[in-house]
């Protein structure tokens, strides 16, 4: 084999490897694409520094990783608002059709499996990132190298993201959980764990075993001039990609619904799993004008398919106190498989909705699960009742505690802030990853920490001593020091991090962030109305704040003092041209957008999605579509980066 017959031999291994895994029609046999693998490996073998990199054998696993790195994506991926029945998606489409009558969509399926974003850059792949936190996740481009339907390069040679599912189909998954079964080791609940598990894999030979396939369903950072998200998705088959089932362009809610019916009509017998519909704007303009909420694009939802439904028994009543001191009844159940997972117990919410729906300890129940969603009852069947079941006594008393509720409109509420069920909660929420991350310290350990009087509250872990942990059974040296380096790591650390772990009511990971940026530590003493400034914040996420801030004053000043976390530079926003400015970004920028949105709130400028008369500035960058032309009608003053940088440096 010479180099010219290599780079053949290499175009016909990959039209084969594409009809066999993507298109599902092979046009050579096993030993024919065998033989021609071996010649071409033996010609690479003899000439190493000829290996190109869209050879079949670049998609053998690597050498096993200790721990996946971090990876940003160039473009956040977003999670969707759900939407559930008919009436649902009119109030969707309602607020979308107030300010964009003619809008049209796109629809596509929702796949059930785990998200991965692939980066190619002068057409060939140079990352792939797992969602994470949207922001950023883990680097796993060995083990997608290994997946088949993945290209390794693409006719596209400007920089783009392509998004899209790692999916085991139905069939897969069963042969796989049978040889599993075989080997004498654990079984995958569902295809979504396997396909999920197998992606992060520290050794991708491992996940070269797995029968994996990668579904396109979008794009994140992407130079085009293309203005149709439909068009964007059909372009992904010339590029290599699986052409994605069942996508349609819908102009209205009928033809919404119709494209909804003919998917859910499919769910059982389409080989892949699916748990829904993506409804998307197609106009890219348009999705831009709308944004984004801090969570969610208001441009997309997922039109959630009806939940899988099973009966079971209640055979007890359990109540859980949460750290914010809410009753929740838990329905201890006879044990029944949906979806692949074994589900023991399933949340009541609430002794309004036990009342409403008359549930009873001893009844045949009909219970719900549709994808992460925490199992729920739904309704009793009262035909099957034998006069052995029995009512739902709610509590008068704290379960954990013994001090009497607050019994309000629906919820039923501890409030000894010393409940112990409230301050295991709260410390383990304090401790948990995306809060002060304090590895080790996990809900066991919080558990035997507080039992053995160790552990009453958040200052207490800082006052925590080696000998106080090696007095526990089964902990050793190593152990407790690493628990005690895990604390000490807390100093210093981010101040969101700090905000998030508090646990204020209504406050996440991405409010803190902001949060964290716009004040610095003085969130901790703003008004209402500062707080209402901020893009995307409401009146219950203000009062929380302010009302968490007022009654914990004692206890913030001692953690701020203990880990002085470190505080994102601030600019002086009173001072600031920007102050109070009502601010629009356009085109593409030299990073994501969500980094101009966090300096402009650190100039007190107010963020909007979309240009009107009441728009001060219009951030631009390249490729500026029709906000740049509305804001020059409007006579709105455009900025640059370089003005931007300006402002920064006043």
């Amino acid at each position: 084999m010479d180099s010219q017959n290599y780079s053949q031999a290499i175009d016909t291994l990959n039209k084969m490897a594409y009809h066999y895994y993507v298109l599902d029609s092979p046009i050579a046999s096993d030993a024919e694409y065998d033989a021609l693998y071996h010649k071409l490996k033996a010609y690479e073998d003899a000439h190493p520094d000829s290996i190109l990199p869209s050879s079949p054998t670049q998609r053998v696993g690597d050498v096993p990783l200790s721990e996946f790195s971090k990876n940003s994506h160039l473009k956040r991926m977003w999670s969707l608002d759900d939407v559930f029945g008919s009436a649902e998606l009119e109030e969707w489409l309602n607020r979308i059709y107030k300010t964009h009558p003619h809008a049209t969509f796109t629809c596509s399926p929702k796949f059930d499996g785990a998200s991965l974003n692939l980066l190619y850059e002068g057409g060939l792949l140079q990352s792939a990132t797992t969602r994470g936190n949207g922001i950023e996740g883990e680097l796993v481009t060995q083990n997608a190298r290994t997946i088949f339907s993945i290209p390794l390069q693409i006719p596209y040679t400007e920089q783009i993201e392509i998004r899209g599912e790692v999916l085991i189909a139905k069939d897969d998954f069963e042969s796989l959980n049978a040889q599993r079964l075989v080997d004498n080791l654990p079984l995958f609940a569902n295809p979504r764990n396997a396909a999920a598990g197998s992606l992060r894999q520290l050794d991708s030979k491992i996940t070269a075993k797995r029968p994996l396939r990668f579904m396109p369903w979008g794009v994140g950072a992407i130079h085009t001039q293309i203005q149709s998200f439909y068009e964007i998705l059909k372009s992904l088959e010339s590029f290599g990609f699986a052409s994605m089932p069942f996508l349609w362009h819908c102009k209205n809610k009928s033809e919404i619904l119709d494209a909804y019916h003919t998917l859910l009509d499919a769910r059982e017998s389409y080989p892949l799993m699916l748990d829904g519909m993506v409804v998307m704007i197609d106009e890219i303009p348009l999705q831009e004008q709308l944004g984004w909420t801090i969570k969610s694009p208001r441009f997309a939802c997922a039109y959630k398919f009806p939940a899988v439904e099973k009966t079971s028994i209640i055979k007890d009543i359990v109540f859980q106190v949460g750290r914010t001191g809410v009753i929740t009844p838990v329905a201890e159940l006879e044990p029944v498989e949906i979806e692949g997972a074994m589900i023991t117990r399933a949340t009541l919410h609430n002794f309004s909705e036990i009342a409403k729906k008359d549930i009873r300890i001893g009844d045949t129940v009909i219970i719900i699960r549709s994808g992460d969603v925490i199992p729920k009852i739904i309704s009793s069947i009262h035909a099957l009742r034998d006069g052995s079941q029995v009512r739902i006594q709610p509590p008068t008393l704290c379960p954990e505690c013994a001090q009497e509720l607050l019994v309000e409109e629906i919820l039923i509420k501890c409030q000894n802030l010393s409940c112990p069920a409230r301050v295991k909660e709260s410390l383990v929420h304090f401790a948990s990853k995306k809060a002060l991350n304090i590895d080790g310290l996990g809900e066991k350990i919080v558990y035997e920490l507080f039992d053995k009087g160790l552990v009453r509250g958040i200052l207490d872990l800082y006052k925590l001593k080696e000998e106080d942990l090696l007095n526990l059974e089964g902990w050793k040296q190593k152990r407790a020091q690493n628990l005690l380096n895990s604390i000490k790591n807390t100093y210093g650390i981010e101040l969101w991090r700090l905000i998030n772990a508090f646990g204020i009511e209504h406050i996440g990971e991405g409010a803190s962030k902001k949060l964290a940026k716009n004040f610095g530590t003085r969130v901790f003493s703003v008004s209402e109305k500062e707080i209402l400034s901020i893009d995307g914040f409401g009146e219950e996420m203000a009062r929380s704040l302010c009302e968490f801030n007022h009654t914990n004053a004692e206890l913030i000043a001692t953690m701020l003092h203990i880990i002085t976390p470190t505080i994102p530079q601030q600019h002086s926003v009173m001072d600031s041209p920007l102050m109070g400015k009502n601010v629009v970004i356009t085109g593409t920028l030299s990073a994501p957008r969500e980094h101009f949105v966090e300096i402009l709130e650190g100039l007190g400028a107010r963020v909007s999605s979309s240009v009107s008369s009441k728009t001060d500035y219009l951030l631009c960058g390249e490729n500026a579509g029709s906000k740049l032309a509305k804001a020059q009608n409007l006579g709105v003053q455009i900025l640059s980066e370089g003005d931007l940088q300006n402002y920064l440096k006043t």
